[in-house]
């Protein structure tokens, strides 16, 4: 099977300050809050090490049964401007996609503007582009809404 590739770009103005949002999307219990997709769907944090070259693990998926497996690695934490990371994918032990992220954080009126770039690998077909691409999707609706609810 070949590699297919997908990129794509997503934009949220959220109503907090740059420095709450950098906390927003680095802390590992409040992604916990917002980067599920779904209702009956959790992200649940293994291991969290937020420095440069360090990993984190977390497991997502259905809620009874968490199937994917997903390492991240830190290559840039620039607080609070920029991030850029890769996550890799493991379903019962087989690498299924890895991902490029880049995340950028700029003020502006209101509060701040997020924008955030993502770079799909996937090593079992093109669907996969856009699963990663709905995924992040809801996740930043939820992280949206999540700001909204606590801004300070």
């Amino acid at each position: 099977m070949t590699t297919d590739t997908h990129q794509f770009d997503l934009h949220r103005s959220l109503p907090v300050p740059p420095e709450r949002l950098w906390q927003l999307l680095t802390d590992a219990k409040l992604r916990e809050q917002w980067g599920a997709p779904s209702e009956g769907t959790v992200l649940t944090v293994i291991t969290s090490d937020l420095r440069v070259g360090a990993e984190e693990r977390h497991r997502c998926g259905p809620a009874d049964a968490p199937e994917f497996e997903v390492t991240t690695r830190w290559y840039r934490l620039d607080a609070p401007h920029d991030a850029v990371f890769t996550e890799t994918v493991h379903v019962a032990g087989e690498t299924i996609a890895t991902s490029l992220v880049t995340y950028r954080v700029s003020p502006e009126a209101g509060g701040a503007r997020l924008s955030v770039t993502v770079a799909v690998s996937s090593f079992v077909g093109p669907e996969a582009g856009a699963e990663f691409h709905s995924g992040w999707e809801a996740g930043l609706n939820n992280l949206a809404a999540l700001a909204a609810r606590a801004p300070a």
